[in-house]
Order: C-alpha cells, then structure tokens, then sequence
C-alpha cells in the first residue's frame, strides 16, 4: 500500500528511526523508543502503527510491552508480527470516519487511549 510522501516524512519528523515493513499483506510502520502519555509505564516503548483495517478496527497501535497506566486498556497478545512479540488493547477512539487520518494523527490517537 502506498502512503503519500508528506505524511510519510512527518511521520520520520516526529519519530525518529521509523521503518516501514509488510508482512502478510499488512503494512506496519515501527517507531522505536517513542515516549508514551505521562503516568504510563514504562515511559517509553517501541511502537508497530498499523495503518489499515486490522481485527475489525481501521488501524492498530501495537506496543512491544504491555503498558500500565491511568486508563487500564483491555490488552490482547502477545501478536507475532515482523519476528517480535507484541501488544495492542482494544480501544475505539470516537473518531467516525478514521479513514482520514494522517498517519501521525492515528498514533496520536491510539496514543489517546493510554491517557
């Protein structure tokens, strides 16, 4: 799937050392050590943004580990994606059309859900 390139570059703007990878005909974007909201821990954490319908939702927000924080998510995992184990809580923003989404503005909002 193709991204255009403004928002690919913001993305790298704002998380520094973003790669992009497919694996089984989804696309992933990971963003290492990013910090996470105040009150969570740990307080920083690699991130997978899957920016395509996934499990029923029109992105996913995976964390390498489980996150305690304020808000309590449900998790699910451990997910094995791109040789590494990974985390994601089931959380709808009330957001009615995501599909318009930048893809620093679906990590932002995902990121929404641990505050």
């Amino acid at each position: 799937m193709d991204f255009p390139r403004d928002q690919l570059e913001e993305l790298k703007r704002l998380y520094s050392g973003v790669q992009r990878s497919d694996e089984g005909g989804f696309t992933f974007f990971l963003l290492p050590d990013v910090a996470l909201p105040d009150g969570c821990s740990p307080s920083r954490a690699d991130l997978l943004l899957c920016p395509m319908l996934r499990d029923g939702y029109p992105s996913r927000l995976f964390i390498a580990e489980r996150v305690t924080s304020s808000a309590n998510p449900n998790w699910n995992g451990p997910f094995r994606i791109l040789d590494r184990n990974w985390h994601v809580f089931s959380w709808m923003a009330d957001q009615n059309d995501q599909n318009d989404l930048r893809l620093a503005q679906m990590v932002a909002l995902h990121m929404g859900g641990l505050r």
